[in-house]
């Protein structure tokens, strides 16, 4: 990873880390090296990478590195406070983005939180350049297909989450969404009608 590489990605775990409490139990799709769990350490109470380039399982103090492809490689009866998906929905086909909110919904815990962030689709022609001036690697760039960041609302539809926020950064180049599960009523309903 060269430095370039690294800045955009520092980039993005400091839009996310507000976003995430402490304590929180984390899942980051599409971790790469886990460097986002090895920084939030200490603020997690523990953290799950999915990364489908990973050739074996990895563990550190608090979290682990699994090989594989989300929501694959999870693991049985796991649950989360936060999933991350930091520059990911643009490598994933529009058939895998139909099911993602309910496969993050089956994950989530009440009142937990995905965040994302994606680039607008003009990214990828500065990152061609970059890629051919030796700036940066462009890890999955022959991947993206111009998704646009517009539709990521309607990939997290009401009444299963809310969007807490949505923000541009990087000169308006990327975006950062954060959606709450809502909290499941059908408990406190069934409590009612036994009364």
């Amino acid at each position: 990873m060269k430095f370039l590489d690294r800045r955009l990605r520092d980039a993005r775990i400091a839009r996310c880390r507000p976003y995430i409490r402490p304590g929180d139990t984390l899942l980051d799709v599409g971790c790469a090296d886990g460097e986002m769990l090895l920084r939030l350490r200490g603020l997690i109470s523990y953290g799950v990478g999915i990364e489908p380039t990973l050739d074996s399982r990895r563990e550190g103090d608090g979290y682990v590195l699994l090989p594989g492809r989300f929501p694959d490689a999870i693991p049985p009866d796991a649950t989360f406070d936060v999933i991350t998906l930091l520059a990911v929905l643009e490598h994933m086909p529009s058939a895998e983005q139909a099911r993602l909110a309910d496969t993050c919904a089956a994950l989530l815990k009440p009142g937990g939180r995905i965040v994302i962030t994606v680039p607008s689709p003009r990214v990828d022609d500065i990152l061609h350049v970059l890629i051919r001036l030796r700036l940066i690697e462009g890890m999955g760039v022959h991947e993206h297909y111009g998704f646009q960041p517009g539709l990521t609302p309607g990939l997290f539809p009401a009444p299963t989450y809310r969007m807490v926020t949505h923000r541009r950064f990087q000169l308006g180049l990327n975006n950062l969404f954060v959606f709450e599960k809502v909290a499941d009523l059908a408990p406190a309903v069934a409590v009612r009608a036994a009364r």
